[in-house]
Protein backbone atom coordinates (compact mmCIF):
# COMPACT_ATOMS: atom_id res chain seq x y z
CA UNK A 1 0.00 0.00 0.00
CA UNK A 2 0.91 3.51 -0.82
CA UNK A 3 1.06 5.11 2.52
CA UNK A 4 2.90 8.63 2.57
CA UNK A 5 5.92 9.08 5.23
CA UNK A 6 4.85 12.78 5.60
CA UNK A 7 4.62 13.71 9.03
CA UNK A 8 2.20 15.93 10.25
CA UNK A 9 1.70 17.68 13.27
CA UNK A 10 -1.35 16.87 15.79
CA UNK A 11 -3.73 13.75 15.61
CA UNK A 12 -6.08 14.42 13.07
CA UNK A 13 -8.45 10.86 13.59
CA UNK A 14 -8.40 8.27 16.21
CA UNK A 15 -8.73 5.06 14.07
CA UNK A 16 -10.35 2.60 16.63
CA UNK A 17 -9.76 -1.16 16.12
CA UNK A 18 -11.78 -3.53 18.01
CA UNK A 19 -11.33 -7.11 19.91
CA UNK A 20 -10.58 -8.87 23.19
CA UNK A 21 -7.20 -8.33 24.99
CA UNK A 22 -5.61 -11.88 25.70
CA UNK A 23 -3.85 -15.30 24.28
CA UNK A 24 -7.31 -16.92 24.30
CA UNK A 25 -9.04 -14.55 22.15
CA UNK A 26 -6.11 -13.96 19.77
CA UNK A 27 -7.35 -15.22 16.73
CA UNK A 28 -11.19 -14.96 17.21
CA UNK A 29 -13.69 -13.46 14.76
CA UNK A 30 -14.78 -10.94 17.89
CA UNK A 31 -10.47 -9.82 16.96
CA UNK A 32 -11.40 -9.45 13.37
CA UNK A 33 -10.33 -5.26 14.76
CA UNK A 34 -7.68 -6.16 16.63
CA UNK A 35 -6.36 -8.72 13.33
CA UNK A 36 -6.41 -6.14 10.92
CA UNK A 37 -4.42 -3.13 13.08
CA UNK A 38 -2.07 -5.88 12.94
CA UNK A 39 -1.66 -6.24 9.24
CA UNK A 40 -1.87 -2.55 9.24
CA UNK A 41 0.87 -2.18 11.50
CA UNK A 42 3.16 -4.73 9.92
CA UNK A 43 2.30 -3.03 6.62
CA UNK A 44 4.00 -0.08 7.66
CA UNK A 45 6.53 -1.46 9.44
CA UNK A 46 5.22 -0.28 12.65
CA UNK A 47 4.37 -1.54 15.91
CA UNK A 48 2.24 -0.34 19.02
CA UNK A 49 4.61 1.99 21.02
CA UNK A 50 2.40 3.21 24.29
CA UNK A 51 -0.47 1.96 26.63
CA UNK A 52 -2.56 4.89 27.64
CA UNK A 53 -6.97 5.29 27.09
CA UNK A 54 -7.19 2.26 28.64
CA UNK A 55 -5.24 1.07 25.65
CA UNK A 56 -2.09 -0.08 23.45
CA UNK A 57 -1.72 2.65 20.63
CA UNK A 58 0.27 3.88 18.04
CA UNK A 59 0.61 7.46 15.63
CA UNK A 60 0.62 6.66 12.28
CA UNK A 61 1.20 8.81 9.24
CA UNK A 62 -1.92 7.39 6.92
CA UNK A 63 -1.65 9.21 2.96
CA UNK A 64 -0.32 12.46 4.45
CA UNK A 65 -2.37 12.61 7.99
CA UNK A 66 -1.80 11.85 11.06
CA UNK A 67 -3.79 8.94 12.98
CA UNK A 68 -3.78 7.64 16.73
CA UNK A 69 -4.21 4.04 16.27
CA UNK A 70 -6.58 2.57 19.26
CA UNK A 71 -6.57 -0.89 20.35
CA UNK A 72 -8.95 -0.94 23.84
CA UNK A 73 -7.79 -3.14 26.29
CA UNK A 74 -11.00 -3.27 27.84
CA UNK A 75 -13.59 -6.14 27.56
CA UNK A 76 -15.93 -5.67 24.22
CA UNK A 77 -18.46 -4.06 26.06
CA UNK A 78 -16.67 -1.84 27.41
CA UNK A 79 -14.44 -0.14 24.45
CA UNK A 80 -16.02 3.24 24.56
CA UNK A 81 -14.10 4.19 27.84
CA UNK A 82 -11.17 3.72 25.72
CA UNK A 83 -12.44 5.78 22.45
CA UNK A 84 -13.89 8.66 24.62
CA UNK A 85 -10.72 9.18 26.91
CA UNK A 86 -8.53 9.59 23.22
CA UNK A 87 -11.53 11.63 21.65
CA UNK A 88 -11.50 14.31 24.78
CA UNK A 89 -7.60 14.27 24.70
CA UNK A 90 -7.54 15.27 21.09
CA UNK A 91 -10.25 17.62 21.44
CA UNK A 92 -11.86 15.79 18.14
CA UNK A 93 -15.30 15.44 17.51
CA UNK A 94 -16.89 12.00 16.69
CA UNK A 95 -16.45 12.61 13.11
CA UNK A 96 -12.78 12.40 13.49
CA UNK A 97 -13.02 8.70 14.91
CA UNK A 98 -13.42 5.69 12.61
CA UNK A 99 -13.85 2.21 14.11
CA UNK A 100 -12.83 -1.25 12.69
CA UNK A 101 -15.16 -4.09 14.15
CA UNK A 102 -16.55 -7.34 12.97
CA UNK A 103 -19.56 -8.46 11.82
CA UNK A 104 -21.51 -11.37 11.84
CA UNK A 105 -24.24 -10.02 9.60
CA UNK A 106 -21.67 -10.46 6.80
CA UNK A 107 -19.88 -13.48 5.66
CA UNK A 108 -16.45 -13.98 5.40
CA UNK A 109 -14.90 -12.39 3.12
CA UNK A 110 -17.72 -9.32 2.79
CA UNK A 111 -16.42 -5.71 3.71
CA UNK A 112 -19.27 -2.77 4.94
CA UNK A 113 -17.76 0.78 5.45
CA UNK A 114 -20.21 3.34 6.75
CA UNK A 115 -20.46 6.96 7.80
CA UNK A 116 -22.78 6.11 10.57
CA UNK A 117 -25.66 4.05 12.13
CA UNK A 118 -26.74 2.36 14.88
CA UNK A 119 -24.62 -0.24 16.51
CA UNK A 120 -26.37 -3.13 15.14
CA UNK A 121 -25.88 -5.53 17.88
CA UNK A 122 -22.46 -4.67 18.51
CA UNK A 123 -21.63 -4.57 21.79
CA UNK A 124 -18.27 -2.74 21.28
CA UNK A 125 -20.06 -0.10 19.25
CA UNK A 126 -22.65 0.05 21.66
CA UNK A 127 -20.60 1.39 24.01
CA UNK A 128 -18.87 3.45 22.30
CA UNK A 129 -22.31 4.91 21.37
CA UNK A 130 -23.23 5.22 24.94
CA UNK A 131 -19.83 6.72 25.61
CA UNK A 132 -19.26 9.46 22.91
CA UNK A 133 -22.90 10.08 22.84
CA UNK A 134 -22.83 9.88 19.25
CA UNK A 135 -23.56 7.67 16.12
CA UNK A 136 -22.12 10.06 13.83
CA UNK A 137 -18.35 8.37 12.78
CA UNK A 138 -17.12 5.65 10.25
CA UNK A 139 -16.91 2.36 10.66
CA UNK A 140 -15.07 -0.47 9.06
CA UNK A 141 -16.85 -3.62 9.07
CA UNK A 142 -15.34 -7.10 8.41
CA UNK A 143 -17.51 -9.81 8.00
CA UNK A 144 -17.06 -12.88 10.18
CA UNK A 145 -20.00 -14.92 8.90
CA UNK A 146 -23.35 -16.34 10.94
CA UNK A 147 -23.44 -19.21 13.59
CA UNK A 148 -23.86 -21.99 10.91
CA UNK A 149 -25.77 -24.39 13.30
CA UNK A 150 -28.71 -24.54 15.11
CA UNK A 151 -26.64 -25.16 18.51
CA UNK A 152 -24.30 -22.85 17.90
CA UNK A 153 -24.90 -19.95 20.08
CA UNK A 154 -23.30 -16.48 19.15
CA UNK A 155 -20.87 -15.67 21.61
CA UNK A 156 -19.68 -19.02 21.26
CA UNK A 157 -19.45 -18.37 17.33
CA UNK A 158 -17.37 -15.07 18.02
CA UNK A 159 -14.89 -16.07 20.40
CA UNK A 160 -14.26 -18.80 18.34
CA UNK A 161 -10.96 -19.25 15.81
CA UNK A 162 -11.60 -18.23 12.35
CA UNK A 163 -11.03 -21.46 10.46
CA UNK A 164 -8.04 -22.69 8.24
CA UNK A 165 -10.13 -21.57 4.99
CA UNK A 166 -11.17 -18.34 6.61
CA UNK A 167 -7.62 -17.54 7.58
CA UNK A 168 -6.82 -17.41 3.71
CA UNK A 169 -9.72 -15.18 3.00
CA UNK A 170 -8.62 -12.59 5.72
CA UNK A 171 -5.37 -10.95 4.54
CA UNK A 172 -6.68 -9.70 1.25
CA UNK A 173 -10.07 -8.11 3.10
CA UNK A 174 -7.29 -6.58 5.65
CA UNK A 175 -5.94 -4.72 2.60
CA UNK A 176 -8.89 -4.00 1.07
CA UNK A 177 -9.94 -2.57 4.95
CA UNK A 178 -6.77 -0.47 4.95
CA UNK A 179 -7.01 1.21 1.49
CA UNK A 180 -10.87 2.07 2.71
CA UNK A 181 -9.16 3.77 5.41
CA UNK A 182 -6.55 5.41 3.60
CA UNK A 183 -9.75 6.89 1.79
CA UNK A 184 -11.50 7.70 4.98
CA UNK A 185 -8.70 9.60 6.41
CA UNK A 186 -8.71 11.79 2.98
CA UNK A 187 -11.88 12.69 3.71
CA UNK A 188 -13.19 10.44 0.73
CA UNK A 189 -15.90 8.24 2.38
CA UNK A 190 -18.22 8.03 -0.71
CA UNK A 191 -15.58 6.48 -2.81
CA UNK A 192 -14.38 3.93 -0.01
CA UNK A 193 -18.07 2.68 -0.17
CA UNK A 194 -18.24 2.44 -3.76
CA UNK A 195 -14.95 0.52 -4.13
CA UNK A 196 -14.58 -1.39 -0.56
CA UNK A 197 -18.16 -2.34 -0.10
CA UNK A 198 -18.72 -6.00 -0.74
CA UNK A 199 -20.89 -8.98 0.42
CA UNK A 200 -17.94 -11.24 -0.02
CA UNK A 201 -15.15 -11.77 -2.62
Amino acid sequence: MLFSKFKKSGVEYVVAALGTPGKKYENTRHNAGFLCAAYLLKDLGADVRRARFHALTAELTLGGHRVLLLLPQTYMNRSGESVREALAFYKLPPENLIVISDDIHLPVGGLRIRKGGSAGGHNGLRSINDHIKSENYARIRIGVGEPRGPGDEQIDWVIGDFSKADQNVLPAVFDDACLALSLLVDGRAEEAMSRYNKRSR
